[in-house]
C-alpha cells in the first residue's frame, strides 16, 4: 500500500496564528502527542530565531519519540555570506536534528523585491545551502516558498529553483502555496510539469486563504505527492494552514492510503482537543471529523433514519477518529430523539410510552420561552426523569439574597450571597463571596450543600454564557444562561431562563448540582 508521510508544523507555522503562543513545555507535550498519533515528521521551530525554539531542540532530545523524526526549520544562506559562515545554517546544524527543512524563494517577484538579488544568485543560495546541509544531515527537505504563485508568474524559473534543490541533494521537494490563493483546478497541469522535470519525492504545503487548503492537499496526493504538511486544527498565519485533522482521515478512510494506523487514527479527536487546550483556544464544535457536532443529529427525520442505519446521515463512523454520535434535543426533535436520549440516559421507555408526547410538548413549550437544550443536555435529562417520576429532590430552597457593593470608585465591587436551604429536617444558612453575583451564589450554594453531599467537591463550574433573547427590550429583556460544569469523569450543560439574570443563573446552577447528585 502506498505510504503518505505526514509532516506536522503546528509548533512553528501553527504558533504563528493570531492569539496563539506555546510555551516550551507546551511544545514538548504537543510533540509527544503528535508522536502518539503516528506523525512522521514534527517541525519543532526555527533555531536561532528565538530562545524558546533553540531550547526546544535541546530539550526534546531528553524524550524518546517512537514514530516521529524532529525537523529543524530555517532558510537558505544569506546573499554574499558563505554557507559555512551563515548564522542560520550554523544554528540548523547545532540543533542536531535528523532532519532539516529549509525554505527558499521560487517566485521571481520575491527574489527581485524581497531579496534584491539576481535570479541566478537565488539559485546558488538554494544549491549551496542544501548541498552543505546534506553533507552534515541525514535528511534535508526543501520548501519551495510561493511555488504556485511563482509558477504562474514564471514557470521556467520556478522549475529551475526545484532543479537547484534536486541538484543540491534534497531528499524531498515541497511545493508551497504560501499565499493560499491557488485553486484545485490549477494543480494538475502544474504537477504534471513538475514531475516531468523533477525526480525527487514531492510534498505539498498549503495555506487556507481561499478555503481550499485541505482540498489542494488531497488533490496533490492524488497527483503524486508523497508527503503532506499541515497543522493540527489548521492553525497558522492569517487564515491558517491545511488542517491535518481533516487530511489524515480523508487519506486513510476515503483514499484508503497508508499514513497512520487504525489505532492511531482513533486518537485524532483527543489530539485535536489537546492542542486546543494548550493553545487556550475554544474547540470549534463544527470542525469536520473531530468536532463535537461532526456526528450530531438534530432533525427528527435525520434521527429516525440514523437509528435504523447510521450510514443514512453519516459519511464515516465517528469512532474511527475517536468521536461519538450525538442526538440533539430541540424544538425540531421528534419521537426518535426522545427515545434515543432515554436509552442514553438509562431511562426505561418504548415507542408507545405516553411520556414521550408529554416530553415533546414540554420541550417545545420551554424552547418557545427561550430555553435551549442543545448545549444543556444535563437539564434535558432531568426534565425526562421528572416526566417519568424519577427526579429526586435533594434540597429545598427557603430563600437567597445577593448583594453587590462598591465602596470606592477605584475598587472592584464586592459580591456576597446568603442562602437558606433545607435538607431533610436540617436547615442550613450560609454566606459566601465571589467574583460577581453569580459566582457568589454558586459558592454559597455549594458551601451549604457540601456537608450533606461531599461528592459536590469534585464538581466545578467550567463555563458561563449569557444570551439576551430580545434585545429590543433592553434591560427588561429575557436572559438565557448556559452553564457548563464538570468533574474528573465528564462534563454537562444546564440552562435557565428569566427576565432576571440572577434567577436564570439560579435555575442553571440548581440543575447542574442536581445532575451531579443524580449521576452519583
Amino acid at each position: 500500500m502506498r505510504l503518505i508521510k505526514i509532516y506536522d508544523t503546528t509548533l512553528r507555522d501553527g504558533s504563528q496564528a493570531e492569539d496563539i503562543s506555546f510555551s516550551l513545555e507546551d511544545k514538548i507535550r504537543i510533540a509527544q502527542k503528535l508522536d502518539e498519533l503516528g506523525i512522521h515528521y514534527i517541525e519543532g521551530g526555527w533555531p536561532g530565531a528565538n530562545p524558546k525554539d533553540t531550547e526546544f531542540f535541546g530539550e526534546i532530545k531528553k524524550y524518546k519519540l517512537h514514530h516521529a523524526k524532529v525537523s529543524a526549520f530555517g532558510s537558505t544562506r544569506k546573499p554574499k555570506v558563505k554557507v559555512d559562515k551563515d548564522d542560520n545554517i550554523i544554528a540548523l546544524l547545532n540543533s542536531k536534528t535528523p532532519v532539516v527543512t529549509i525554505v527558499g524563494k521560487s517566485w521571481n517577484l520575491h527574489v527581485r523585491d524581497a531579496l534584491h538579488i539576481s535570479l541566478e544568485e537565488n539559485l546558488e543560495l538554494i544549491y549551496d545551502s542544501i548541498k552543505y546541509l546534506k553533507s552534515h544531515v541525514h535528511e534535508v527537505m526543501f520548501d519551495a516558498e510561493h511555488f504556485f504563485d511563482g509558477y504562474k508568474g514564471n514557470p521556467q524559473y520556478a522549475i529551475k529553483t526545484l532543479k537547484a534543490a534536486e541538484d543540491g541533494g534534497a531528499d524531498v521537494i515541497v511545493l508551497c502555496d504560501t499565499n493560499g490563493g491557488t485553486l484545485p483546478n490549477e494543480l494538475p497541469s502544474i504537477f504534471d510539469d513538475v514531475k516531468s522535470n523533477i525526480s525527487r519525492t514531492l510534498g505539498i504545503h498549503t495555506h487556507n486563504d481561499a478555503e481550499v487548503a485541505v482540498a489542494n492537499s488531497i488533490l496533490a496526493v492524488n497527483l503524486g505527492a508523497e508527503q503532506v504538511q499541515g497543522t493540527i486544527n489548521g492553525y497558522g498565519e492569517r487564515c491558517g494552514n491545511a488542517n491535518l485533522c481533516s487530511i489524515i482521515p480523508n487519506l486513510k478512510l476515503k483514499l484508503k492510503l497508508n499514513c497512520i494506523t487504525d489505532e492511531q487514527l482513533r486518537k485524532l479527536r483527543e489530539v485535536s482537543y489537546f492542542v486546543d487546550e494548550l493553545a487556550n483556544m475554544r474547540h470549534w464544535n463544527h470542525r469536520p471529523y473531530v468536532g463535537k457536532s461532526a456526528f450530531a443529529h438534530k432533525g427528527g427525520i435525520h434521527v429516525s433514519a440514523v437509528m435504523k442505519n447510521p450510514e443514512t446521515y453519516e459519511h464515516a463512523r465517528p469512532e474511527l477518529v475517536g468521536n461519538t454520535q450525538r442526538i440533539l434535543i430541540s424544538e425540531q426533535s421528534g419521537r426518535g430523539n426522545v427515545l434515543w436520549k432515554a436509552k442514553e440516559y438509562g431511562i426505561d421507555m418504548d415507542s408507545q410510552d405516553p411520556t414521550i408526547r408529554h416530553v415533546l410538548h414540554e420541550l417545545k413549550e420551554l424552547e418557545n420561552q427561550g430555553f435551549q437544550f442543545e448545549g444543556a443536555e444535563g437539564s434535558f435529562e432531568l426534565l425526562m426523569k421528572e416526566a417519568k417520576g424519577m427526579r429526586r429532590k435533594f434540597f429545598d430552597l427557603k430563600g437567597f439574597r445577593v448583594m453587590v457593593e462598591k465602596r470606592h470608585i477605584d475598587e472592584e465591587p464586592i459580591s456576597e450571597a446568603t442562602i437558606k436551604i433545607q435538607v431533610g429536617d436540617k436547615l442550613e444558612i450560609t454566606a459566601a463571596e465571589g467574583n460577581g453575583p453569580v459566582n457568589a451564589l454558586d459558592n454559597a450554594l455549594r458551601k451549604a450543600l457540601e456537608k450533606f453531599y461531599p461528592e459536590l467537591k469534585e464538581a466545578k463550574l467550567i463555563d458561563f454564557k449569557v444570551r439576551i433573547l430580545d434585545e429590543r427590550k433592553g434591560t427588561e429583556a429575557k436572559t438565557r444562561v448556559l452553564i457548563e460544569s464538570g468533574d474528573h469523569q465528564s462534563r454537562w450543560g444546564t440552562v435557565g431562563v428569566s427576565e432576571n439574570i440572577i434567577e436564570a443563573s439560579w435555575q442553571a446552577l440548581v440543575d447542574s448540582i442536581d445532575y451531579k447528585l443524580h449521576k452519583e
